[in-house]
C-alpha cells in the first residue's frame, strides 16, 4: 500500500465513520474505495467490516448519554444483532464468491435508495403519533435479527433499516433510538469481524487504515454530526454508491 492509496482509504474511512454515526451508510464510501484500488470484492468487504468496528464503537460511545436507561432494550436487541451478524458473516464465507459478486451491485443500489429516502423516513417518524410503549414484540426482534444477517453479509445502510423499524414499533426520542442503532451496528460489525479473523484472509493494512480513520470520523460524527450538511453527505454516498454498482455490474 503506497502513500496515495493509504491517504485515499483513510479519508474515505473518516467520512465513513462520520456518516455511520449520523446516517449509517459508511460502507458505501469505504467499500467502493477499496474496489477502486483493485481489492477483490469479498476481501474488500471482509477488511472493510473489520476496519469499521472501532468507528462504530466510537460512535456508540459518543452517544453514551442518550443510552442511559436503555440497558434492557440494548440487551434484548443486541442478542438479535449478535445472532444475525454471525449468520450473515458465515453466509458471506460459505456462499460462492460469484454469488457475492452478483448480489453486491443490487445491495449497493438498495442502500443508496434507503439513504436517498431517509429524509422522508425521518419526517414520517417525527410526525407519527403514539405507536405504543412496548418493546415491539417478536416482529421487531426478528426485524433486528434480519438486519443483523444483512449487516454481517454486507451492511450498507443497516442503520437506516434499523431506524425505520424502531420508529415504526417504538415510541421514543429519535436521538435515543439512534444511540441504540449505533450499539447494534457495533455488535453486528464486531461479531462479523471475529468470524472473519478466525476463518478467512484479511488485508490488515487496509483494515488498520480504515480503523484509524473510522474512529476519528465516528467521534466527530457523534459530536458534530447534526451540524453537518446532510444533503451533501447523502449526495456523496449516493453518487459513490451508484458509480460503484455500475462499475461492478459491467465487470
Amino acid at each position: 500500500m503506497d502513500v496515495v492509496e493509504a491517504g485515499a482509504i483513510g479519508a474515505a474511512a473518516i467520512a465513513a465513520g462520520t456518516i455511520n454515526a449520523v446516517v449509517g451508510s459508511g460502507t458505501l464510501i469505504t467499500f467502493p474505495t477499496l474496489l477502486a484500488f483493485g481489492y477483490p470484492p469479498v476481501l474488500a468487504n471482509v477488511s472493510n467490516s473489520i476496519g469499521l468496528v472501532p468507528g462504530t464503537l466510537s460512535a456508540a460511545y459518543g452517544y453514551r448519554r442518550e443510552l442511559r436507561g436503555q440497558l434492557r432494550r440494548v440487551l434484548r436487541f443486541g442478542a438479535g444483532s449478535l445472532l444475525g451478524g454471525v449468520l450473515g458473516a458465515l453466509l458471506l464465507l460459505k456462499l460462492p464468491s460469484g454469488a457475492f459478486d452478483a448480489v453486491v451491485p443490487v445491495l449497493i443500489l438498495a442502500g443508496c435508495v434507503l439513504v436517498l429516502f431517509q429524509p422522508r423516513l425521518n419526517a414520517w417518524l417525527k410526525k407519527r403519533e403514539s405507536v405504543g410503549d412496548g418493546d415491539g414484540g417478536l416482529p421487531l426482534w426478528l426485524g433486528v435479527f434480519g438486519t443483523g444477517v444483512y449487516g454481517g453479509y454486507f451492511g450498507a445502510a443497516q442503520g437506516v433499516i434499523l431506524m425505520g423499524m424502531f420508529g415504526t414499533f417504538l415510541k421514543d426520542d429519535l436521538q435515543r433510538l439512534n444511540a441504540v442503532k449505533n450499539v447494534l451496528a457495533s455488535i453486528v460489525n464486531g461479531v462479523a469481524a471475529v468470524v472473519f479473523i478466525a476463518v478467512t484472509h484479511v488485508d490488515w493494512a487496509a483494515a488498520a487504515v480504515i480503523a484509524v480513520g473510522s474512529t476519528v470520523g465516528g467521534l466527530a460524527g457523534a459530536r458534530v454530526g447534526r451540524k453537518l450538511p446532510p444533503t451533501a453527505l447523502r449526495g456523496l454516498i449516493v453518487a459513490v454508491g451508484i458509480t460503484a454498482a455500475t462499475v461492478l455490474a459491467l465487470t
